[in-house]
């Protein structure tokens, strides 16, 4: 079986990247995703009448050119879609606790919106298309 992720969501930081000694390029960010909420098998309203949505963060890392790539052109507030792998780790910490996170190791990300700004350059609500 193969270990393959596709998301699609909005970054929810300016991504950072780190320069590891040997010389990798590591690029970290966070993505929020979202899907309408269900309770009994139905989608639930708000009382606005829309669909009430359940938000998702996702840890992404970014390695070498995709990592300098996403740190030069990317922003929070960006629609982006990430192709990549699920990567689990489990530790021991200091007071002997076996802990569990996972990531996402991206192979590539494709930029979809930038984030709206207002006349004065500053970040507003919702996302404008890229103009390709």
């Amino acid at each position: 079986m193969t270990n393959i992720v596709f998301l699609a969501g909005n970054i929810g930081n300016d991504p950072e990247m780190v320069n590891t000694r040997g010389g990798t390029k590591i690029t970290d960010l966070r993505l929020a995703t979202s899907r309408p909420k269900r309770a009994d098998g139905r989608v639930v309203k708000g009382e606005n009448g829309y669909a009430e949505q359940d938000t998702e963060w996702h840890r992404i890392k970014c390695f070498n050119g995709l990592a300098e790539t996403v740190q030069k052109h990317c922003i929070k507030g960006m629609k982006v879609a990430v192709r990549g792998r699920i990567h689990y780790t489990r530790w021991t910490d200091n007071d002997d606790i076996e802990r569990f996170s996972s990531e996402i190791i991206a192979d590539a990300i494709d930029f979809l919106a930038w984030p709206k700004r207002d006349g004065a350059g500053n970040q507003t609500e919702g996302t404008d298309d890229i103009p390709f």
